[in-house]
């Protein structure tokens, strides 16, 4: 069955009530987008941050009237809101399947891939760790620059008999990965409870759910991993310095991403008496940080 699409940008004051509007209307899904390209990364718990322009669509099914849709929308909104109305009949598909279309086998460094459960890339190495991963409600597939930029740097590490410590882990593809490529054990923390459920589900797909151990950040123990991964924000990331550095053994790495450029030197000065820095890793407008903690006492 063919689907009616209709979309519209209102202001971003009201965006909500063009939404319910919408769904009043009949609409069985509408969905939030980025009009301007701005991406919302890593909101805070209990946060559903939009957009400085957001794109509204409306899926309805096939047998409404789209003009009656648009008379509606005349009537309750005003006329400037309509500007970029747009209509479009859309063929089914299995609509849960779509992100296939722009997700296949990847490679990050020499060894390893990542991989949709129902693709194998051609070719590889005798050597070569294959993470099974499907997007789903987390964070974290290796598409994003601040993700690939870990994965790169945990491919060509000595993680044999490393404990690994993925702070903000998203979907666990960071812990996962560093457990496929020989670490003994690791540890994700997160605050969004979908995303320690998406990491325990990865983590079991992938064979390694026994060696990897999940806690909301409050219930993280105090440990000392060998390698603490933490691909976040800029913000958080000065904030959480203290305790990210605690959490990593005299010696042990630090590897902190999802900087941009320009937010490099104020987070590596918030680790800079801590850590001895390596050069930042750029890729796109990110930035990847890698230190050594070098002292013991840090508060």
């Amino acid at each position: 069955m063919p689907w009616l699409q209709i979309s519209l940008e209102p202001p971003s004051s009201h965006v909500e009530q063009v939404a319910e509007l919408l769904e009043e209307l009949g609409a069985v899904s509408v969905t939030y987008g980025d009009a301007a390209d701005q991406p919302v990364l890593e909101p805070g718990p209990g946060e559903t941050p939009l957009w400085q322009r957001t794109r509204l669509t409306g899926l309805f099914e096939a047998n409404t009237d789209p003009r009656l849709i648009r008379t509606a929308l005349e009537v309750a909104l005003p006329a400037h809101w309509l500007e970029d109305f747009q209509q479009e009949t859309l063929a089914d598909r299995p609509w849960e399947r779509a992100w296939m279309d722009h997700f296949g086998p990847m490679r990050f460094g020499n060894r390893l891939w990542i991989c949709p459960h129902d693709q194998q890339p051609q070719d590889v190495a005798t050597d070569s760790v294959i993470l099974k991963l499907d997007p789903g409600l987390a964070f974290g597939t290796g598409t994003h620059p601040t993700t690939a930029l870990c994965l790169q740097w945990l491919d060509g590490a000595d993680l044999r008999g490393a404990t690994v410590l993925d702070y903000g882990c998203g979907s666990g593809v960071l812990a996962i990965a560093a457990l496929l490529l020989g670490a003994e054990r690791a540890i994700g923390t997160d605050n969004d409870p979908q995303a320690l459920e998406a990491s325990l589900e990865n983590a079991r797909r992938n064979g390694v759910s026994e060696r990897l151990a999940l806690y909301a950040p409050e219930a993280l123990p105090e440990i000392e991993a060998d390698i603490t991964l933490a691909n976040i924000l800029a913000g958080p990331l000065i904030e959480l310095a203290p305790r990210l550095t605690r959490l990593t053994r005299a010696g042990g790495h630090l590897v902190l991403s999802g900087i941009l450029g320009e937010q490099a030197g104020q987070v590596s000065a918030a680790y800079a008496t801590a850590l001895t820095l390596d050069e930042p890793m750029v890729r796109e407008d990110w930035v990847r940080i890698h230190g050594v903690r070098s002292r013991a006492d840090t508060d």
